[in-house]
């Protein structure tokens, strides 16, 4: 049997509108994780989508004068197809919920629940947000403020609420609340980080209460199987992609294949409905849950959370178009902590690109390969006996990429950074004190210069590999100046594990110097 599919995926993106560096951030995030573990050797299935059901698109369309269909396919392919395509994103597979493939397994799913008698007819009266496409209970309802006053609000995000009353069915919810906090402490890293575990602990243990999956005052869904005049619930029937697309009703031996996930990444503000809600429905299916959901925390701008409302809803372009996505990739990989809320500011990234990226990687990159070239005539030299200072090279980047990989496998990826960092800064301390230009003024010393320069080349190849699958571009630029691919093969085949394996570059491989991997920028002008 092969080796189960490491299945990823991001939440399914709501389309009302243009995405921002928020959607970006957890696309990102998944990539440079389902990257890592492709360089692993594994197999790997990494979802990414688009919610395009709900009141909230309806109205959205109906407000531009065009039909709900028309408005979610102009913003896929005009927004969010090309957002993919902006930061560099690896994805396999990309699902909308108007697709038949997702409507067929959605239908399934609840006929398999309605006939398992996990599902009954009531009536819903209270609060609801179309904003959040949420029902809200009354604990969570307070009297809005300031531009909110006379509306009522939701404590849990602030979007505005309205008060309906409709027929719809239910799920029981509530009879699954011991259930899952058995799951939770049955699987301590099952909700992640602990803030999102205890966030959600709390939340059960508050009491569940029962589950509309369906609406009636409006046709924009997918309609239940048994009851055509309802359609589903849109976060009941979004949830439902992680399975659609796995094959859930269409293929079983796809599904059987890649379920259940390994992670699910999503934002801390909807850790309840993947940490509860569907850990629910999938009991209740029979169906086994994921090994993890993992939340991560808010972008702040301004120390304040990204919204359209607060004009801080930055575009990835806006970063991309000046730094490039290689720069973009990293730096949301290493400034913030995933899994916190996070600062974010232009002159952060601009600092970290000079600073990191241009000055640290990219001038060791030009200098190892602009000395090669001038004292070997761009031949990479065969090293002598390694030193003390060589070992040490070697240890550093045993060590960092052991580190590296523990990380990526805990989902730290800021952690993984910070340990292959310290090659870079070792390696530049190490040229430093080695002091090739002046061993090279000294014939005798021939055999010293060739394995200083060896040795620096060397930890170049460790750091195209490991920094691949944060970027994928920068990195793809180093194999090529390295000479590396006629002696080892492409960039995205080299394994993890073999990563630090010392002396794998060909001595006489031609070493090119390339245009500079991080140019520097005039932020003034950007």
């Amino acid at each position: 049997m092969p080796e189960p599919t490491f299945y990823a995926t991001t939440p399914i993106y709501y389309v009302n509108d243009a995405p921002h560096i928020g959607h970006g951030y957890t696309t990102t995030i998944g990539d440079v994780i389902t990257r890592w573990h492709r360089q692993r050797g594994e197999r790997v299935h990494y979802l990414t989508g688009v919610d395009e059901h709900g009141q909230k698109v309806l109205r959205k369309a109906e407000a531009n004068g065009v039909s709900p269909q028309a408005w979610v396919d102009r913003l896929v392919e005009n927004e969010w197809l090309p957002m993919l395509r902006t930061i560099d994103a690896a994805n396999d597979d990309f699902i909308r919920t108007t697709e038949p493939r997702h409507e067929k397994g959605a239908q399934a799913f609840w006929q398999d629940l309605n006939e398992r008698g996990e599902v009954y007819r009531g009536e819903f009266s209270g609060w609801y947000s179309v904003g959040s496409e949420e029902f809200v209970a009354d604990d969570y309802v307070a009297d809005g403020e300031g531009e909110d006053e006379g509306f009522k609000v939701s404590t849990l995000d602030g979007s505005r609420l309205e008060h309906v009353t409709e027929e719809n069915y239910f799920f029981p919810l509530s009879q699954y609340a011991e259930r899952l906090l058995a799951l939770y402490e049955e699987r301590p890293d099952f909700v992640q980080p602990e803030s999102a575990r205890n966030e959600v602990i709390a939340f059960v243990r508050g009491g569940l209460k029962d589950l509309s999956i369906s609406r009636s005052t409006f046709d924009w869904g997918i309609p239940l199987p048994w009851d055509d005049s309802h359609v589903m619930y849109v976060w009941i029937e979004a949830l439902l992609n992680y399975v659609t697309a796995a094959g859930y009703g269409v293929d079983d031996e796809r599904f059987e294949d890649l379920w259940p996930a390994n992670v699910h990444f999503v934002g801390k503000d909807i850790v309840r409905f993947h940490a509860v809600i569907w850990p629910a429905l999938l009991m209740a299916a029979g169906l086994p849950v994921p090994h993890r959901v993992f939340a991560h925390g808010w972008l702040l701008v301004g120390g304040q959370k990204m919204s359209k409302s607060k004009a801080n809803g930055i575009h990835p372009t806006e970063i991309v178009g000046t730094f490039g996505s290689d720069a973009y990739r990293y730096y949301f990989t290493r400034a913030l902590t995933f899994g916190s809320d996070g600062s974010i500011s232009w002159e952060d990234i601009g600092a970290r690109y000079h600073a990191e990226l241009a000055n640290g990687f990219g001038n060791l990159a030009s200098r190892v390969a602009a000395m090669i070239g001038k004292y070997f005539d761009g031949e990479l030299p065969p090293a002598g006996p390694l030193g003390d200072a060589e070992q040490h090279i070697v240890d550093t980047v045993a060590a960092a990429v052991a580190e590296a990989d523990e990380a990526m496998e805990r989902i730290a990826p800021q952690d993984a950074l910070t340990a292959i960092w310290r090659i870079v800064d070792a390696l530049n301390l190490y040229i430093t004190e080695s002091e090739p230009w002046a061993v090279a003024k000294d014939e005798s010393q021939r055999e010293r210069l060739g394995t200083i320069l060896n040795t620096a080349a060397e930890g170049l190849r460790v750091l195209a590999v490991t920094l691949h699958p944060v970027m994928p571009k920068a990195t793809a630029s180093l194999w090529e100046s390295l000479g590396a691919e006629p002696g080892l093969g492409a960039l995205a085949d080299q394994r993890i594990d073999e990563a630090a394996q010392w002396g794998r570059l060909l001595p006489g491989a031609t070493i090119t110097k390339v245009p500079s991997l991080f140019p520097r920028i005039d932020l003034a002008e950007a």
